[in-house]
C-alpha cells in the first residue's frame, strides 16, 4: 500500500513545471545575486579609480540609478519567487484535473481559465526578461572594453589608450571622467582583482537572465499543453455526460415499455 501510494504521488507531480521552476529559480538567483554584487563593485570602481562622488541633493546621478537598480533586483527576486510557486500550484492543479479524467467539469473549466491567464502573464514576463537580458549585456560590453584596454596596455608598450565614461552616457558631456593607460590609477585598476571580479559577475548575471528567458519559454510550452489537455478534458466530460444522459433515457423508455407490456398481459 505504501509503494502504491508513493507511485500515485509521483505520478501526480508535474515534472515539466518542476524543471521549469528550478531553471527559473536558478536564473533569477544568479541574476539577482551576481547583479547586486556587480553593481556594488561598479560603485567602488567609479569612486576609487574614476574619482566620482555622489551628487548632493536630489540630483539623479549614476549612483542613484545604481541604487534604483538594486531595489529593482530585490523586487524581481521576491516577485518571481512567488510566481514560480503559483506556476507549480497551477501545474499540480491541472495535472490533478487531467489525471482524474479528467475530473469534475467545474474543476477542468477553472483549470482552463487559470492556464489561459498564466499563458498571458508568462508571455509578458518572457518579453520583460528579453529586455532585461539585452539591458544586462550593456555593462558586460563596457567591462569587456575596459578589460580589453587593460590587456592591450600590457601587450603594446607606450600605447596611450583611454576609457571615457562620457562615451557610455554615465556622466554628462561637461564632465570629463576618464582614465588612460599612462595614469597610475589605471594601472592599479587593471592590477586589482575587483575589476576582474565585477566583470565576471556581470557575465554570470547575463547568463542568469538568459536562463530565466529559457524558463519562461519552457513554461509557455507547458502551459499551452496543459490548456489544450484541459480543453480536451472539458469536451470529453461533456460527451460522457450526454452519453450517460441518453443511456439513462433509453433505460427509462425500455423500463416503461416493459411495464406497459406486463400490464397489458395481465
Amino acid at each position: 500500500g505504501c509503494f502504491e501510494c508513493c507511485i500515485k504521488c509521483l505520478g501526480g507531480i508535474p515534472y515539466a513545471s518542476l524543471i521549469a521552476t528550478i531553471l527559473l529559480y536558478a536564473g533569477v538567483a544568479l541574476f539577482c545575486g551576481c547583479g547586486h554584487e556587480a553593481l556594488s563593485g561598479t560603485v567602488n570602481i567609479l569612486q576609487t579609480y574614476f574619482e566620482m562622488t555622489r551628487a548632493a541633493g536630489d540630483v539623479i546621478d549614476v549612483f542613484t540609478m545604481i541604487d534604483i537598480f538594486k531595489y529593482v533586483i530585490y523586487g524581481v527576486a521576491a516577485a518571481f519567487f512567488v510566481y514560480g510557486i503559483l506556476l507549480m500550484v497551477e501545474g499540480f492543479f491541472t495535472t490533478g484535473a487531467i489525471k482524474d479524467l479528467y475530473g469534475d467539469f467545474k474543476i477542468t473549466t477553472c483549470g482552463r481559465c487559470v492556464s489561459a491567464w498564466f499563458i498571458m502573464l508568462t508571455y509578458i514576463f518572457m518579453l520583460a526578461w528579453l529586455g532585461v537580458t539585452a539591458f544586462t549585456s550593456l555593462p558586460v560590453y563596457m567591462y569587456f572594453n575596459l578589460w580589453t584596454i587593460c590587456r592591450n596596455a600590457t601587450v603594446v608598450d607606450g600605447a596611450n589608450l583611454c576609457l571615457d565614461l562620457r562615451q557610455y552616457g554615465i556622466v554628462t558631456i561637461g564632465e570629463e571622467k576618464k582614465v588612460c593607460t599612462t595614469s597610475e590609477s589605471f594601472t592599479k585598476m587593471c592590477d586589482s582583482n575587483e575589476l576582474n571580479m565585477t566583470f565576471h559577475l556581470f557575465i554570470v548575471a547575463l547568463a542568469g537572465a538568459g536562463a530565466a528567458v529559457i524558463a519562461m519559454v519552457h513554461y509557455l510550452m507547458v502551459l499551452s499543453a496543459n490548456w489544450a489537455y484541459v480543453k480536451d478534458a472539458c469536451r470529453m466530460q461533456k460527451y460522457e455526460d450526454i452519453k450517460s444522459k441518453e443511456e439513462q433515457e433509453l433505460h427509462d423508455i425500455h423500463s416503461t415499455r416493459s411495464k406497459e407490456r406486463l400490464n397489458a398481459y395481465t
